[in-house]
């Protein structure tokens, strides 16, 4: 029913960019919200962007607010991150994730890990000072 897949993670130095992709086969939902989430060892999962399939509107939390850009190609099923200006706390394991419920558009915002039902495996980003 829902498959996802992450790519594009990588090493970058500070202050650099990466974009990370997440080939999302979603079925049988046109109105669901794909999250992104990040995790580093020992701590609780963060999210940090999501997007609104239906129109698209997007939801940030402060600390990548202004430097992330979630966006959505609908033509192949796509939901990018665009991370610019990164920096070393930045480093993480980066997942997408689904909601087939969309409560980030209900409570507009990228709401809790726990609200999404589906995940893929993660991408490994890595920012060096």
């Amino acid at each position: 029913q829902v498959q996802l897949v992450e790519s594009g993670g990588g090493s970058v130095q500070a202050g650099g960019s990466l974009r990370l992709s997440c080939a999302a086969s979603v079925h049988g939902s046109s109105r669901n919200c794909i999250g992104w989430f990040r995790q580093v060892p020992g701590a609780e999962r963060e999210g940090i962007a999501a997007i609104y399939s239906s129109d698209q509107i997007t939801y940030y939390a402060d600390s990548v607010k202004g430097r992330f850009t979630i966006s959505q190609d609908k033509a192949d099923n796509t939901v990018y991150l665009q991370m610019n200006s990164l920096k070393p706390e930045d480093t993480a394991m980066y997942y997408c994730a689904a909601d087939l419920y969309a409560r980030c558009r209900l409570r507009r915002s990228v709401v809790p890990d726990y609200e999404y039902a589906y995940w893929g495996q993660g991408t490994q980003v890595t920012v060096s000072s």
